[in-house]
């Protein structure tokens, strides 16, 4: 959840750091701090409560100089957000500093050991037992190295880490470590830069190592080593970055989250180039033609995600079970390993994740491994560990999403699983040439009606925005392939509105929901599938007759929902199966503009992370 930077080189050190940690704040943003060693061998630091501007504006007044140092914008976890709980951490001589992405699981325990020995602490963070920890077994002994107490330390920790550690004795060293959360090493001309993931990076160099679980880095200058907690050498492979530096800037909107919405018709694009041909009517996923024959043959597919990507995982089930008759059961990945899952050999366990690197999905992806199970992943980012861990996987090429709240990831991953499905029906022979073709050449067209979309309804939802702006609660119904869009468009109003939001499968309304409608109730009604419209239009019916103000997301051929409702926002119609990929999208620019209207922070929602990496 948290974002580390650290840089080694010749640079202004505190210039590098807080540039890299503004590109990281949306992995949180409740404090930040940066510890340099400077030129008189001496380490200082400044931290505090607040966004990463704050802490700018600090250094301005009181800056560091140096060519070496770690900063940290944080996602509070052990401690409420304040000056003291922020990191960096130092051990009690003041000669260690740590940054700490993770949760130490037994820190109660070390950090009553070590009161016990004379420790004095500072902070309610779990994170200050590491650096104290590892002064006390560095100072222990003449014959234990700093890299050795750090490894000693490390095996005594239970939890996941992300670490960068800088000792004032070895100015032209960072120590980091990983487990369980992400880590990577930038490596440039006669510098390094270490970075949470690659966007504090991709200014300064293109080649990256990403550190796998139980690796530590030695950094220095112009070389680095790898090894394992064990001390054993290693040798990892340089990656080459895809990303550029113009992918992570904003282009002149007033919001990332606005101008990831706007990118979906060429993010979509991009997810599909290469891999349909709606002249013959095929898909090839090159990432899982290997394991195609266990998938043809397995018994049961089950998905496992979190969030946004749970409820793409939701529109999958949908897919698989009409398009390739393939039994599918969606798991919440965070539940899936504490329940004893009955997963094994013949079973496939497909994790989705946009950033690779989420939690709750890693643990139900190795539990499944670990039964036996075929693991797939689909995520948006290339080295993450999704990507390294699955056998097999599709790539989302979505580019890089900085808004907390997810928007072109969600419309990639259904897009990827709509792939998926196709190419898994037309190996099973359950869509025929002639059926195959129709679905590809509509998927084909998906990226201009997303276009088309954006183009004629976004002044149209921006003032309907502004009239429901200070609504206490909405209820989002939808059927079929439309009841997860309903999830999703409930969560996006949520997360950055503050708004409280239910989505419902429009049948149930009658089951409870009902209730809470009143003239003073916005009820959004997703009804742009064919095969469920009748029914759909029952529900309108049901809501206006109790006074519900009727929001509908209606294909342009719809006059009697057209006619019941009070607002209407017509999308073009699509094939049953691809309509999540286009009634995602108002939901997704309504909840903005509200969110905007209340002067909402869009980008970083409270007590929100883009990356959730602790469990």
């Amino acid at each position: 959840m948290c974002g580390i930077v650290g840089y080694i080189g010749s640079r202004d050190a505190s210039t590098v750091l807080i540039k890299g940690l503004k590109r990281l704040e949306y992995r949180g943003y409740d404090s930040a701090g940066i510890a340099l060693i400077n030129g008189e061998l001496e380490l200082d630091y400044r931290k505090g409560k607040g966004k990463v501007s704050n802490l700018e504006r600090a250094l301005r007044k009181d800056s560091l100089i140096g060519t070496l140092g770690i900063g940290h914008t944080r996602w509070a976890t052990h401690g409420e957000p304040n000056d003291i709980n922020s990191h960096p951490h130092l051990s009690e001589s003041g000669n260690i500093a740590v940054v700490h992405n993770g949760i130490i699981e037994n820190y109660n325990t070390l950090k009553k050991k070590l009161i016990e020995r004379g420790r004095v602490f500072q902070s309610q963070t779990d994170t200050e037992v590491i650096g104290h920890l590892i002064e006390e077994i560095y100072l222990a002994s003449p014959d234990i190295t700093f890299e050795h107490a750090i490894r000693l330390a490390l095996k005594q920790i239970v939890g996941t880490y992300g670490l960068a550690i800088i000792n004032k004795e070895f100015p032209d060293t960072i120590f980091i470590a990983r487990k369980g959360s992400p880590l990577l090493l930038g490596i440039g001309e006669e510098e390094m830069f270490i970075a949470s993931d690659a966007s504090p990076v991709v200014e300064y160099t293109n080649k990256v190592v990403y550190l796998d679980d139980g690796e530590i880095a030695i950094v220095n200058r112009n070389s680095y080593k790898v090894k394992t907690i064990d001390d054993v050498p290693l040798t990892k492979e340089v990656h080459e970055l895809a990303i550029s530096l113009d992918a992570i800037e904003k282009a002149g909107y007033p919001h990332f989250m606005l101008k990831e919405i706007f990118e979906q018709p060429r993010s979509i694009a991009d997810c599909m180039r290469g891999r349909i041909n709606p002249e013959n009517g095929t898909v090839l996923l090159g990432g899982i033609e290997d394991v195609m024959d266990e998938l043809v043959n397995a018994r049961r597919i089950t998905i496992a995600a979190c969030g946004t990507s749970w409820h793409s995982a939701l529109v999958g089930e949908y897919l698989f079970e009409q398009l390739a008759k393939t039994p599918v059961e969606v798991e919440y990945a965070s539940e899936f390993r504490y329940r004893d899952p009955l997963i094994g050999k013949g079973d496939v366990l497909l994790v989705i994740s946009q950033s690779g690197e989420t939690a709750d999905t890693l643990a139900a992806m190795r539990e499944a491994r670990k039964r036996g199970a075929l693991v797939l992943g689909i995520c948006n980012v290339v080295g993450s560990t999704i990507a390294r861990e699955t056998d097999a996987g599709v790539f989302t090429h979505a580019g890089p999403e900085i808004g907390v709240a997810s928007t072109k990831a969600f419309t990639a991953q259904v897009v990827v699983l709509i792939m998926m499905a196709l190419e898994l029906g037309q190996r099973k022979g359950i869509l025929n040439r002639k059926k195959m073709k129709e679905y590809i050449r509509e998927l084909s067209k998906i990226p201009s009606k997303v276009e088309y979309i954006l183009e004629h309804n976004d002044q149209e939802i921006r003032k309907m925005a502004s009239l429901f702006t200070y609504a206490p609660n909405f209820l989002y119904l939808g059927r079929s392939y439309n009841f997860p869009v309903a999830l999703e468009g409930a969560l996006k109003l949520k997360e950055i509105s503050y708004i409280h939001a239910e989505g419902y499968p429009a049948a149930e309304m009658k089951h409870g929901p009902i209730a809470l409608i009143d003239e003073m109730m916005p009820v959004v009604v997703i009804a742009a599938t064919d095969h469920t419209n009748d029914k759909m239009i029952s529900n309108i019916e049901e809501v206006k007759a109790r006074k519900g103000r009727i929001i509908s997301i209606m294909n342009d051929d719809n006059p009697e929902v057209k006619k019941l409702s009070e607002f209407c926002i017509s999308i073009p119609s699509t094939s049953d199966c691809f309509s999540p990929v286009l009634t995602v999208i108002p939901l997704q620019l309504l909840s903005y503009y509200i969110a905007v209207n209340r002067g909402c922070n869009v980008d970083q929602p409270r007590n929100l992370a883009k990356s959730v990496t602790v469990e």
